[in-house]
């Protein structure tokens, strides 16, 4: 069971390469100010962390996330620390979901009318649809004030699942998932600086 769980997880981790396109929106508490943030950790074993989360049962692929957002936060003057002491709580979530697309065939037109000397009319022919699934992946950075314990920021990176044939290419989507969601964090810094 574990073993199914790795291997959709490593399917689920991010086709964030190809022709898919990565989804990226974000929100956040429009009345927090985020300037007071200097510094942020990641959350201990017993901080709610959701057993069954893809990353939880997948721990080599949650270093691999926890690498990129510790490096594209250190770019914007964030500093992680171990310390309880920290800013804010930086959460990781990853999930699969089934989802369907639905491809329309309208047909094409035939030639037809009573008399080959008449102008034939062109109507139609055929036409079906076609439904395929495929798996969604979502990864999910959530920021946490470490006092109040509240949720400040959220970012969502989606895109279709694809298989990964190795560490490194997997490494590279997982870096520009949480570089596109983190490129507007904190709202309201002009991209690249620090709210230091």
């Amino acid at each position: 069971m574990n073993n199914k769980r790795i291997f959709l997880f490593l399917l689920l981790m991010f086709s964030l390469a190809g022709c898919t396109t990565l989804s990226v929106v974000s929100d956040y508490d429009r009345d927090f100010d985020f300037s007071g943030f200097h510094t942020f950790r990641w959350p201990a074993e017993n901080e709610g962390i959701r057993k069954g989360d893809v990353l939880v049962d997948n721990p080599l692929v949650y270093k691999r996330v926890q690498s990129a957002v510790n490096r594209q936060l250190d770019e914007k003057g964030f500093r992680v620390t171990g310390s309880k002491e920290a800013d804010f709580i930086m959460y990781a979530h990853a999930g699969i979901k089934k989802q369907k697309s639905y491809h329309h065939n309208f047909g094409i037109g035939v030639p037809f009318g009573p008399y080959r000397w008449y102008r034939p009319w062109w109507g139609p022919y055929g036409g079906y649809t076609y439904v395929s699934s495929y798996d969604e992946g979502s990864l999910v950075l959530d920021v946490i004030e470490a006092r109040t314990r509240e949720l400040v920021w959220r970012g969502v990176a989606t895109r279709v699942v694809r298989e990964y044939r190795t560490a490194e290419a997997m490494q590279r989507d997982i870096n520009e998932a949480v570089m596109k969601i983190l490129e507007d964090f904190p709202p309201g810094a002009d991209p690249g600086v620090s709210s230091q």
